[in-house]
């Protein structure tokens, strides 16, 4: 089996620096493990739906929480068998401020044949006060910087933040911290310690990674819950680039992880069920500088999604969710 898809992809390039992107339009639960060879891929980066009932195109985000928790544990299990023994899953996750142990269970069951090693907080938007900073940080004024989704409710606060949960096999991949430093914010730290030759530090478990700014949702970002490519691209040099032979996207959406694998010029495949999803991440990753190397003709093809069933849409998971984000992004 070849460490590449056999799947008839719906699109393929080549990146700037020669590696290649394969985008396919299929199950990633059915088609990864007959396309990847077992311990090909060495890093999995993904956000996949969280069942907070988002207005996907093909995709139903309001499961009977169970189910949910079912399918996302034959996630886990089916990253563990393309995942390479030293290799690493980076999975965002969010929930609904009246449910902030959601992503929690979400992890957990993605996560059972892994161990988690890491969990970065990923910070959309944050509020900093002049007087916190110190001296040297350069700020004349309080600042607000970031977007969020302002929730209706006067009992649950904004939500301006996210989960990525970093898991590996045995919790013992040694990763290249200082890929994604940060500079010493004082100097006479970084030679104070040996550690800090570099002038670089590591920059802990907490990202702030805001939204760029938009004016169209519909044609800047036309996908409910898309991440920063910056996001993904962070995992990958965290993981250490020179070390990734295949990087991997099961829930590749408008093509975040496809961006940032472009960009560190990893070989990458990214698997979706929508045509329109993948239409996109195709015209960005041609903006990027990617080459269109070959497509499949009839991108209207049916996805092979396994024996169909009768699905009752049962709402939320079955509960309420209050605080739910309103549309839109504030700053």
């Amino acid at each position: 089996m070849s460490a590449l898809p056999t799947t008839h992809p719906f699109a393929r390039f080549t990146g700037p620096q020669g590696a290649p992107t394969t985008l396919c339009r299929a199950d990633a639960l059915r088609s990864m493990p007959r396309d990847l060879a077992a311990g090909s891929a060495d890093v999995v980066v993904t956000s996949p739906p969280y069942n907070l009932d988002a207005a996907y195109g093909e995709y139903d985000d309001a499961r009977p929480s169970q189910e949910y928790l079912r399918w996302i544990g034959r996630v886990g299990r089916c990253v563990a068998r393309v995942l390479a023994e030293s290799g690493s899953f980076f999975v965002n996750l969010g929930g609904p401020p009246s449910d902030p142990g959601w992503p929690w269970e979400v992890a957990r069951a993605a996560g059972r044949p892994f161990v988690l090693q890491n969990v970065i907080h990923w910070v959309k938007s944050i509020a900093i006060e002049k007087a916190s900073t110190g001296r040297t940080s350069g700020l004349d004024r309080d600042i607000a910087v970031g977007h969020y989704k302002p929730v209706n409710s006067h009992r649950y606060l904004n939500s301006a933040h996210e989960y990525i949960f970093h898991f590996t096999h045995r919790g013992d991949v040694e990763l290249e911290r200082l890929a994604i430093g940060v500079p010493y914010q004082d100097r006479s730290n970084a030679t104070r310690w040996g550690a800090g030759r570099s002038g670089l530090r590591c920059r802990g478990n907490t990202w702030f990674l805001p939204y760029p700014t938009i004016q169209h949702r519909s044609s800047d970002r036309p996908h409910p819950t898309a991440f920063p490519p910056e996001l993904p691209e962070r995992c990958l040099r965290l993981h250490g680039v020179g070390r990734i032979r295949l990087a991997v996207d099961p829930f590749v959406g408008i093509g975040g992880s496809a961006i940032a694998a472009l960009r560190v010029g990893v070989p990458f495949v990214g698997y979706d069920i929508d045509a329109t999803y993948l239409t996109e991440t195709a015209r960005l990753l041609e903006r990027a500088g990617a080459v269109r190397t070959g497509e499949t003709p009839d991108l209207a093809a049916p996805v092979d999604r396994g024996a169909p069933r009768a699905r009752e849409r049962m709402g939320n998971r079955g509960r309420r969710v209050e605080g739910r984000p309103t549309p839109g992004l504030a700053a």
